[in-house]
């Protein structure tokens, strides 16, 4: 097993014979979109077919995505039957994701759990967050906890229970924390590199073939607000 080897810009956090994990930068695509812009999928391919030198296709499954602002642990699959078991264990909730979110607003409490139905209005790309039960959207649930802060930002670890679209972007924004650079949620203006401060920040689960238990790591970006949190933020 390789870790962190390196493609052109991007960090190999995991690499055998049937997965690629890698810290995705923020501003990249996963996969493929109407903006035509070549995808990180095709870039692992591109990767593998020269490090190996295999003739013809590659095979490279994309097991979950990340939004294009937001960086951090995105898994592949080398082979179809470890994309079908990555599957699984996402679809079976057998993983556990990690993120990192910087806020301007501290929350109202320390430690929490969200839930709310979330709609997605893909002609405008856009998800809303209801209180209440509808049957036209998702239930989905997170729990937060305030890390730190520092500088006048506050910190906190998320863990998704469901996988919705922008569903942590949008839950931390209906409960007054727009994450910093997110104005498509009501963050007061982008951040200059068009990020977010948003990042996977690690993945666990059990490995589909060795059925070893992984727990795999993304370092945070190197941009000036990220490494004011690369050294332990300021205590509550």
């Amino acid at each position: 097993m390789l870790k962190h080897s390196s493609i052109p810009n991007i960090d190999i956090l995991l690499e055998d014979n049937h997965l690629l994990i890698i810290n995705k930068p923020s501003g990249e695509l996963v996969q493929g979109d109407s903006t035509g812009d070549k995808p990180l999928a095709e870039t692992c391919k591109d990767y593998i077919k020269s490090k190996f030198n295999k003739p013809g296709a590659v095979f490279l499954g994309v097991i979950h995505r990340l939004d294009r602002p937001v960086s951090g642990v995105v898994a592949f699959a080398r082979t179809s039957k470890s994309l079908d078991r990555m599957n699984a264990l996402f679809r079976d909730k057998k993983t556990k994701k990690t993120y990192w979110a910087v806020v301007k607003n501290k929350p109202a409490h320390e430690t929490g759990t969200l839930v709310h139905w979330l709609k997605k209005d893909e002609n405008r790309n856009k998800t809303t967050a209801y209180s209440k039960e509808r049957v036209d959207a998702l239930k989905s649930e997170l729990s937060f906890k305030v890390l730190g802060h520092s500088s006048g930002y506050w910190l906190l670890e998320v863990n998704p229970v469901t996988g919705r679209p922008h569903q942590i972007r949008v839950q931390l924004a209906s409960m007054g924390c727009p994450i910093v650079g997110d104005v498509k949620y009501g963050y007061e203006h982008p951040n200059e590199d068009a990020s977010i401060c948003l990042h996977a920040k690690s993945l666990e689960f059990v490995h589909p073939v060795k059925k070893e238990s992984i727990r795999v790591e993304a370092p945070l970006p190197n941009s000036r607000l990220w490494n004011i949190f690369n050294t332990p933020p300021t205590e509550l």
